[in-house]
């Protein structure tokens, strides 16, 4: 005989009756409900000043400007002087009562919002009973005019949700004194109805306004984050560039070590074994260095990327280069001083490249300006002057739009070298740049 043993799992959460959606809605509703109205209902809350930056307000004279910081204030409080008037005129009455129970709700919004709509609803029903009339029910036109603005400013210093459980409970209060513990609408008439709907459309406009000021700030936010990455993308690839083209640079020189260093021995006749030995240690160090190189800064290639098959550019090809703007329309003159050297390839492909820009720009922005180009070879170091004058007919020609990039990468370039540049307008409306390199004197790179 078999025994069957059966085993009872208890479910996950200790056998406790999972709850249906709609009552952990229910849930979620009352714990927004504490949080909003109830949950720290009377904290000190001030208003703040209004900002003094807008469009409007930083065109006012200096005293007035500091006057429209407490612009905010000035409108809550003449809001709480025509509650206090509409409680009082015409009141059945004490009408001063009736005023205060009417005008403090709306002054307590400025440092308490969320006790100011309690109180608001607490003064409701006591100056319906001081001062209720014939069609004055459950809102006296004092308690009208209070609730429904303390209603707007409470939404607009909160958020939303909170507008939207103040509503439902006017709705409440509304609903219970219009058939439980007021007079009914048959005896007295109400105007409960004009209540809702006017609070309503005053609530959804303050809501819109809400979410455009969110959305603005987002878009704000996200713009700026966008022209950061743009700056810092355009950054990169202007160091990406400028790491491809001295990758090729310092390959080739290293190729050359290496070749040279091979073949040095052969053009001796007899050499010492030391000599060997020298030249050998300074290959394997050159092909060690050449591939260390191509397989650290190989990475900055893109996919695409094709080495180019002619040498960099230097300052030797600047003819060329002037040529061609000249042909684009832009007259440009060359003027060099000093007694022209060779200088490091990567200082001469830097300059060469660093004119080719300002060119360029003065090509787009400037259409139909004469430029100069300027050479300075001094004790030291390399300078360039490259300066445009004003466009001739700013109104007939546009200028064309650019990425923006150009000084970026020029000054990427220059700080490389441990440069110098400066960038800017001049006073006849042109634009000048201006760079100095540094190049080590002999004595210097000997030492």
């Amino acid at each position: 005989m078999t025994e069957t043993t059966h085993t009872q799992t208890t479910p996950p959460g200790g056998g406790t009756k999972s709850r249906s959606p709609e009552y952990r809605v229910a849930v979620d509703s009352l714990r927004g409900l504490r949080q909003d109205l109830l949950h720290d209902a009377f904290a000190y809350r001030p208003l703040q000043g209004r900002r003094t930056d807008g469009r409007i307000v930083r065109r006012l004279p200096g005293r007035l400007r500091e006057y429209a910081t407490w612009l905010p204030h000035a409108v809550i409080t003449a809001a709480a002087l025509i509650t206090l008037a509409f409680s009082t005129v015409d009141a059945s009455g004490p009408g001063l009562l009736l005023g205060l129970l009417c005008a403090i709700p709306v002054l307590l919004t400025m440092v308490r919002p969320v006790g100011a709509f309690w109180a608001s609803m607490v003064s409701t029903p006591i100056a319906s009973a001081l001062g209720g009339r014939w069609g004055e029910w459950p809102w006296t036109p004092g308690s009208f005019v209070c609730h429904l603005t303390v209603l707007t400013v409470v939404a607009i210093r909160t958020r939303p949700r909170t507008a939207a459980w103040m509503w439902a409970l006017t709705a409440l209060y509304a609903a219970l004194a219009d058939t439980g513990i007021g007079p009914t609408y048959y005896e007295y008439g109400s105007n409960s109805g004009a209540m809702l709907v006017v609070s309503a459309l005053a609530l959804l406009c303050v809501t819109v306004w809400h979410i455009r000021r969110d959305a603005v700030q987002e878009v704000t936010a996200q713009q700026t984050v966008t022209a950061h990455e743009r700056s810092r993308r355009t950054l990169l690839e202007e160091r990406t560039t400028i790491a491809r083209e001295l990758h090729d640079v310092v390959a080739h020189h290293m190729s050359v070590v290496a070749i040279q260093a091979e073949a040095a021995p052969y053009r001796v006749e007899n050499p010492p074994p030391e000599l060997e030995k020298a030249f050998a240690t300074i290959r394997v160090n050159a092909v060690a260095a050449l591939t260390e190189l191509r397989r650290v800064l190989g990475v900055v290639r893109a996919e695409d990327y094709e080495a180019p098959d002619a040498p960099q550019p230097t300052l030797a090809d600047l003819d060329g280069l002037l040529a061609n703007v000249r042909e684009a329309g832009l007259s440009v003159d060359k003027v060099v001083t000093g007694a022209v050297r060779e200088l490091p390839q990567g200082v001469e492909l830097s300059a060469y490249r660093i004119v080719q820009e300002a060119l360029s720009n003065s090509l787009r922005h400037a259409p139909g300006a004469a430029a100069r180009v300027e050479i300075g070879y001094v004790l030291g170091g390399l300078g360039l002057r490259i300066v445009n004058g004003a466009p001739p007919n700013p109104g007939l020609i546009q200028p064309s739009p650019g990425a923006g990039h150009g000084i970026t990468g020029m000054r990427e370039r220059v700080s490389m070298l441990n440069g110098e540049m400066t960038a800017g307008h001049t006073d006849d409306g042109g634009y000048e740049v201006t760079v100095f390199l540094p190049v080590a004197l002999p004595d210097e790179g000997d030492a």
